[in-house]
């Protein structure tokens, strides 16, 4: 029997285009592939870029209401009514309650209340309800016991009487005149609002989203079953995104659905393997068409062109928008810093307000010296124009005084604690309190102080510190005869301690009393801020500040404490 060798030919020409085929089939497979894997990694990203941006608003408003908080646990730590209160709760703690309950309302807390040193609520916000916290023990809650230990304290628990979840802060008291913590104000506050907004919007998009504390445990959630429970583990189903909340070891995450990744990662592959078949056909019609006219040729180059012409516009446009999204990342951090300073200012105008009849007197008073001195400059009492300019410049340093007080609080710090040279915040104190002994004949008795001795601070801060101190030594040795200001420096394990010393009259003992009670002042033109504020920021460094008990016939003398960075 005869074979025909054209057969032969034609099998093996269709064995040559089948496994052409099938290897364009697996290219075009595997190509799919990675767009499909590279497409979905772009969409993960830009989802939890997404998850990060909205995150980071949610957590900005929860530091907010931290920093009101903490707040008011400070100041109602040094106000003279609780303080008074916490030495003697049978004379005071009908008017505390009140002045709670007026404060419960405008910070818009669950309930503020102050407990003794053995624990028990005698002063509450809710003193007139049914469910009061007054009478009730609070000495076994990890927020009084740490207060008491350590002088603040934060912890998020349920109410053993409202049932509520909430986050206690607390701050010790101490009475006036003493050094010893003796009772303990404590803010609460609800997160019900923060939790159903977030409910709304995470219903909206079928997320979830929680704060869980450093133990892993769920704190802030509109899932009541989560609550005081092990943060759960994502499926794969799920992307997670966390973001620190500042001032507490707590994270906020976001469990974002993946199908919204895989909805775009599949829509780019569909569109490239559509671009591909149309690759494919055109390429198998041109082989089928070779012999076709230079005018058909000519229109399948000018699809090609056109096809890339469309991919090339639609990654400019990926590019265009992955740009916008990073300007606008920006613009939302220069806005968050605008809105601290902005914080700050409106705090400086509070101040300011209540120093503006202050500041008024003395100008007035220049006012019309000046237009005395102006009537008798012709005339022969050469004299009583002498005294009437010297009271001039005494109303100027008096107004200069306010001015500096409301500059020092008003200049923006970094806000980042770290180490500081000591010999340099001193020297730049001294530089700037120098105009103060100028012609007094005062003395300025310096300890050695080395080059790398360094300390927890923030450089601004610290100089506004020394600068208070060593302002209000000077102005203590007003007219005296022998004036001297004498700075020692003892240094500790893992801490130093700065005096300042003067020989003048020293502290009186009701003045002693009441050193750091915010607008409580002896000299006739303070302010009686700048030792509150000084004991608040020495506070904010880890360190403390305090002044000597006053004695007969010794001068004052104010204590620094820093921890020191080795």
């Amino acid at each position: 029997m005869q074979v025909d060798s054209r057969d032969g030919v034609g099998r093996a020409a269709l064995l040559r285009r089948v496994a052409l085929s099938a290897g364009l089939t697996l290219l075009a497979v595997a190509a799919l592939a990675a767009i499909f894997a590279i497409s979905r990694g772009i969409a993960v990203e830009r989802v939890r870029e997404s998850a990060q941006a909205t995150l980071g608003s949610r957590v900005q408003a929860i530091e907010s209401v931290l920093e009101k908080q903490r707040a008011v646990a400070t100041v109602l730590a040094s106000d003279e009514l609780v303080r008074r209160a916490v030495a003697d709760p049978d004379s005071h703690h009908r008017e505390v309650s009140r002045k709670l309950e007026r404060l419960q309302q405008e910070t818009r807390s669950a309930v503020i209340y102050l407990v003794d040193a053995g624990g028990l609520a005698f002063s509450a916000s809710n003193w007139n309800q049914p469910d009061s916290f007054v009478g009730n023990d609070y000495g076994f809650r990890d927020y009084f016991t740490q207060a008491l230990r350590q002088g603040e304290a934060t912890q998020f628990a349920l109410g053993t009487v409202s049932h509520r979840p909430g986050l206690y802060l607390s701050h010790d008291v101490q009475p006036l005149g003493g050094d010893t913590a003796a009772g303990v104000i404590v803010v609460k506050f609800e997160f019900d609002d923060l939790e159903q907004n977030w409910a709304r919007s995470d219903a909206r998009d079928r997320q979830l989203t929680y704060v869980a504390d450093g133990t892993g445990q769920v704190v802030l959630t509109y899932r009541d079953a989560m609550r005081f429970r092990s943060e759960p583990a994502p499926d794969g189903g799920l992307i997670p995104v966390s973001v620190p909340v500042p001032g507490i070891d707590w994270r906020m995450v976001q469990l974002v659905p993946m199908r919204l990744a895989d909805q775009n990662a599949a829509l780019v592959t569909g569109t490239a393997g559509f671009g591909l078949t149309l690759l494919a056909g055109a390429a198998g019609w041109g082989l089928r068409a070779r012999r076709r006219s230079a005018r058909r040729a000519a229109q399948e180059a000018r699809y090609r062109a056109d096809l890339e012409a469309a991919v090339a516009a639609r990654t400019r446009a990926l590019s265009d928008e992955m740009r916008e999204r990073r300007a606008a990342e920006q613009r939302l951090t220069n806005l968050q810093s605008e809105m601290e300073q902005a914080n700050r200012l409106a705090t400086l105008g509070q101040i300011t307000a209540g120093v503006a009849h202050e500041v008024n007197q003395p100008l007035m008073t220049i006012r019309l010296l000046a237009e005395n001195a102006h009537d008798m400059a012709g005339g022969t009492v050469t004299q009583l124009l002498r005294d009437n300019l010297a009271r001039i410049l005494r109303m100027t340093d008096r107004i200069g005084q306010i001015t500096t007080e409301l500059r020092g609080f008003a200049r923006k710090p970094t806000g980042a604690v770290g180490p500081v040279v000591l010999r340099d915040a001193l020297e730049a104190a001294l530089l700037l309190t120098a105009s103060g002994r100028r012609g007094d004949g005062m003395r300025l008795v310096l300890p050695d102080i080395l080059d790398d001795l360094t300390v927890q601070a923030e450089t601004v801060r610290l100089e506004q510190v020394l600068v208070n101190l060593i302002r209000n030594a000077q102005e203590a040795l007003a007219d005296h005869p022998d004036p001297e200001i004498r700075i020692d420096l003892t240094l500790g394990g893992d801490s130093l301690r700065l005096s300042v010393c003067d020989n003048g009259p020293g502290l009186s003992p009701e003045m002693a009393q009441q050193l750091f009670t915010p607008f409580a002042t002896s000299k006739p033109e303070g302010l009686g801020l700048g030792l509150v504020i000084s004991e608040e920021i020495a506070r904010s460094f880890g360190g403390r500040l305090w002044a000597m008990p006053p004695q007969p016939g010794q001068g004052a003398t104010f204590h620094l404490e820093l921890p020191r960075v080795t």
